[in-house]
């Protein structure tokens, strides 16, 4: 047996000013916390996540990272943090205009690392679309001038999404998520958002530090899916590679370990098993199980028809 055994974490919901009423049929209500507000993300795999059963059931993600370190992260075990943020976002409005700093600008303020994220569309409306950076020719001298007449949303590159969509948004990317879409996050672990524009809603903007680390041209947008044995590659960044597999029902789908680096696996409409070095564990519909970097090789097989996500460092 590993030093650490794969386990499935908890997720942890967020309201949101902007979130949706209602996540059939990603959740149950009887999951759901009881709130006023709409429910905006499901934290998969944040750090106050606390693991669903087994030996360290009620541990918090980021306290299995200090005291597990070597056997979950492997390679990056010095950092003692999971690196990935997965989140599920349940856009009913407008998200803010916001951006977020580098590794190096964040550090400079104190804080860990910075945010680089990827937007995988689960869902999207016809007519669908997010906001990722700046038209050509548009300058951050001309995002601070927009702050003043409430423009800055015509500044935006508006990108139309369909379900299957990839989006890469980069450190220093203007952008916003539009109603319409459900959207798996993959994005390194930081919470740091400078909020640009939102809307006349009542909440705090972050103008100053927002617009120092806003850059007018980035590598942000839409990234072709590349074919991989019994799937696709969705994205391969220097902060996560996302693949994703379909899995017929009664099917098993074997995926070799990922080289000293933890694994996080999520299953969208439909219910997984994981099985790694003889231990299995279920992975329910819109949950993560985290397979240590120190496991073998991984099972995954489904009852019925199951779309399995995995995100790696």
């Amino acid at each position: 047996m590993p030093a650490l055994s794969p386990f499935r974490l908890q997720p942890t919901f967020s309201a949101r000013t902007w979130g949706r009423p209602d996540l059939t049929p990603w959740y149950p209500k009887s999951i759901l916390p009881e709130t006023a507000e709409p429910i905006g993300e499901a934290w998969l795999t944040g750090p106050d996540s606390t693991v669903a059963e087994g030996p360290h059931a009620g541990e918090t993600l980021a306290a299995l990272a200090k005291s597990e370190s070597q056997a979950l992260l492997g390679n990056a075990a010095a950092e003692k943090e999971f690196p990935l943020l997965v989140k599920l976002l349940f856009p009913n409005d407008k998200l803010s205009v916001q951006v977020h700093p580098n590794d190096a600008e964040a550090q400079a303020l104190g804080e860990g690392r910075g945010k680089t994220e990827c937007w995988y569309v689960l869902e999207a409306e016809p007519g669908a679309t997010v906001a990722c950076g700046l038209l050509p020719g548009i300058t951050v001298d001309h995002l601070k001038a927009s702050i003043a007449d409430g423009s800055m949303e015509r500044l935006l590159n508006h990108l139309p999404v369909s379900a299957g969509d990839l989006v890469f948004v980069d450190a220093g990317t203007v952008h916003a998520i539009g109603p319409g879409v459900t959207i798996l996050e993959v994005q390194q672990t930081s919470d740091i958002t400078y909020r640009l524009f939102d809307y006349g809603r009542p909440r705090e903007l972050h103008l100053e530090r927002g617009l120092a680390v806003s850059k007018a041209e980035t590598r942000a947008g839409k990234v072709s899916a590349e074919g991989i044995p019994h799937g696709k590659r969705l994205i391969r960044e220097q902060y996560f590679t996302v693949e994703s597999y379909p899995i017929q029902s009664g099917d098993t789908l074997i995926l070799d370990g990922a080289a000293g680096k933890p694994q996080c696996f999520v299953a969208l409409r439909g219910d997984a098993t994981i099985t790694v070095d003889g231990a299995a564990i279920n992975l329910p519909v819109s949950s993560a199980v985290i397979v240590p970097a120190s496991a073998g090789p991984v099972t995954v097989a489904a009852a019925g028809s199951v779309e399995v996500v995995r995100a790696t460092p």
